[in-house]
């Protein structure tokens, strides 16, 4: 609640309830009503209340006796008191006594910290001062060096009635200069004096405290006000909720909104964003949208701190469109986005690889004349190695060495190489791998990972064998990640080179190697030797590249044309769950999917589910649904012009198969269950389907 003292003239003289003692509560400790162990907030029940500022909030002063004229102001002539003249004349002597007392408190301000200074500006002021007046003077002075003495002086020659005024007046200025620790002396000085703090003493220190960026300590002040008999009212209350969350104490924080929404305490902007803050770092997004939703339901109008901590916490979150969302909420209520806007977009759409709307996002920042660091460019640059902006990542690499404000580090070039490599330019990666060597940084086994990658996608076979040697000399120890693309090199590698590679992947995990032989042989091994030792080999690697090895693995055997061990590796998969829900049937239709597969686990699996429906159409005579169906997704690779429904389609009509492109499904391939009957049995007759 805002209460400025003296903040004009009528307010402070006319004001009956001003200096009016309030009633004190029955005491109790601050707690009393508070249940720790209470439940967090779940409902939405929103505050009926108006939004006020908790920043200077005093909530009790004392009364003092109305001002007297002193004699040269007054009148010789009678008026009637009644008269609308007499109401003039008071007004005019409150106004000229109060303009006198604001140019006092600015001589004061203005003189040399010392008692003597500070005495002869007061003396020099030409008349008594009373009780108001030295609140008066005090509320209007900025200066922390002499407004101890001004109070030490008038606490001497005006003798006020209730001293505690004087210094809770005195604190406010020493809170207007963010001066903690002269308003926490000023305390002690007062304790040592033998006045008693009261409840603003106790406010204007917390909100000192809160202004200076020391949460910590205004806990410990809100702590304290028990001990004195002093307990807080609802704005102080609502004041902590921030205070215990900056402070770290997020449980207290939490409870204390959920008593205040009970109570229906009148909450700012700066504790709502604290709110926000705090569910932000919890990793409960969902809270952080109710709090937007509700501080806006009670007529609190969110800040441009608010709007950004919201689009941090939905990068975060990876919810883009949500972001995007509240940028609008943004700039609809009149708010000019700054630095830290534009930075927790450019993070938010960059970790999605909403990269369309992090482009825009850069180019608008560029446009502004705003700087990026080196982190936003770093994003900007994985996003466009993960979504395949090439021409893009170049633009935002070149910009980046003109800026003048940072460097490429080592993260910069390693998401640069990548870019080059996924798409095979081996002279960019190459040129880029060696600029980073002359900028001092040596390449990491990601790095090496993403050359070796470029040297396989343009089939330099030797160029891969030299880098892995280089690997090794380096002493360092290859990872599954690095084993997988070599795995995967090999598949993009002509038949009469693959043999150089499986020496480097036996040098770097013998149980691939040694699995890979067996795929790779010609000879046919026992039956159910190469499922166990593919299951071994499975055991040993990270649930993140299983389904990436079981992927190259088959792409290898399909690439080898040995469809057999395809479908052993495939079934595996499915028997570890790494193949989960291929198949699905329903009343209506039955369905193979096939998004997450690569090209090669994708033919594979849609050969043995012909064999399936084969077997259940014609051996077993089990009837069809209306529809078949097979769901490729419509998505194309990032670096390739091949998409998996391109070349799965390719493959149907090859196989001269009833499946046509459903044209209100996108990526769905569809037939009836009499046409699929049908060409599987031509296919039977034929002598197509495998045994």
């Amino acid at each position: 609640m805002s209460f400025h003292l003296c903040s004009s003239p009528s307010s402070l003289l006319h004001d009956p309830n001003l200096f009016s003692v309030h009633p004190k509560p029955t005491p109790r400790t601050i707690f009393s009503s508070y249940n720790p162990n209470s439940p967090p907030f779940h409902s939405r029940n929103l505050l009926q209340t108006i939004h006020v500022s908790i920043q200077e909030a005093i909530p009790q002063e004392t009364h003092i006796e109305k001002p007297k004229l002193d004699a040269a102001s007054k009148r010789n002539a009678w008026v009637n008191p009644k008269s609308p003249r007499a109401s003039q004349l008071r007004r005019n002597s409150y106004d000229s006594r109060y303009s006198s007392l604001v140019k006092l408190a600015e001589s004061l301000d203005a003189c040399a910290p010392n008692e003597a200074d500070v005495s002869d500006v007061i003396t020099k002021f030409g008349s008594n001062l009373f009780e108001q007046d030295a609140v008066v003077t005090l509320n209007n002075m900025t200066n922390p060096e002499t407004a101890p003495l001004v109070l030490i002086n008038l606490l001497e020659t005006v003798k006020p009635s209730r001293e505690v005024i004087l210094y809770n007046v005195t604190m406010k200025v020493l809170r207007k200069s963010k001066d903690f620790d002269k308003a926490e002396k000023l305390f002690d000085e007062m304790l040592q004096r033998g006045v008693k703090p009261d409840n603003a003493t106790f406010t204007t220190l917390i909100s000192c405290a809160r202004q200076c960026g020391l949460p910590k300590r205004a806990v410990e002040w809100f702590e304290k006000m028990p001990s004195f008999g002093c307990e807080p009212d609802n704005v102080t209350l609502a004041a902590m909720i921030d205070a215990y969350g900056r402070a770290g104490n997020v449980e207290m924080a939490l409870s204390l909104y959920d008593r205040a929404r009970t109570e229906k305490w009148r909450i700012d902007a700066v504790t709502f964003s604290t709110l926000i803050r705090i569910y932000g770092y919890s990793g409960n997004y969902d809270g952080c949208l109710n709090i937007y939703e509700e501080m806006k339901s009670l007529g609190v109008k969110p800040n441009l701190v608010i709007y950004n901590r919201l689009l941090d916490s939905m990068g975060k979150a990876k919810r883009p469109w949500q972001a995007k969302i509240i940028h609008k909420d943004l700039i609809s209520n009149g708010f000019e986005p700054n630095w830290s806007t534009y930075a927790a977009l450019v993070r938010a759409y960059g970790r999605a690889r909403y990269g369309d709307d992090a482009l825009v996002i850069y180019r608008e920042m560029k446009e502004k004349g705003l700087e990026l660091t080196v982190i936003l460019y770093n994003t900007l640059l994985s996003m466009c190695a993960d979504i395949g902006y090439v021409d893009e990542a170049f633009e935002i690499f070149q910009d980046m060495k003109s800026c003048g404000t940072c460097e490429p580090d080592r993260w910069t070039f390693s998401s640069l190489i990548t870019v080059y490599s996924c798409c095979g330019r081996v002279a960019e990666a190459e040129a880029a791998l060696l600029e980073m060597r002359e900028a001092g940084f040596e390449p990491t086994l990601f790095v090496l990972t993403s050359v070796i990658q470029c040297y396989g996608k343009a089939k330099q076979v030797d160029d891969v064998v030299r880098t892995f040697d280089q690997v090794l000399e380096l002493g360092i120890e290859p990872d599954d990640r690095f084993c997988g693309c070599l795995l995967n090199v090999m598949t993009q590698t002509p038949r009469e080179e693959i043999g150089k590679l499986i020496e480097c992947v036996a040098k770097a995990k013998p149980k691939l190697g040694h699995v890979v032989k067996m795929l790779v042989q010609d000879e046919s091994c026992e039956e159910g030797v190469l499922k166990k030792e593919a299951s071994e080999l499975i055991d040993s690697i990270g649930s993140d590249v299983k389904k990436a090895y079981l992927n190259c693995l088959i792409d290898l055997c399909v690439k080898l044309n040995k469809l057999e061990k395809a479908c052993e590796i495939l079934q595996l998969g499915m028997e570890c769950d790494i193949y989960s829900s291929l198949q699905s049937k329903s009343a209506t239709q039955w369905s193979l999917h096939l998004k997450s597969l690569s090209l090669g686990a994708a033919l594979t699996a849609l050969h043995v589910w012909m064999n399936d429906l084969t077997e259940a159409a014609l051996a077993s005579g089990e009837e069809f649904p209306p529809l078949l169906g097979i769901n490729t997704g419509h998505g194309k690779h990032k670096y390739s012009d091949k998409g998996l429904a391109a070349v799965v389609e390719s493959h149907l009509k090859e196989l001269n198969a009833p499946f046509h492109e459903a044209p209100d499904k996108v990526g769905w391939f569809l037939t009836t269950s009499v046409a699929a009957k049908e060409w599987l049995e031509s296919r039977r007759l034929s002598g197509e389907v495998s045994a």
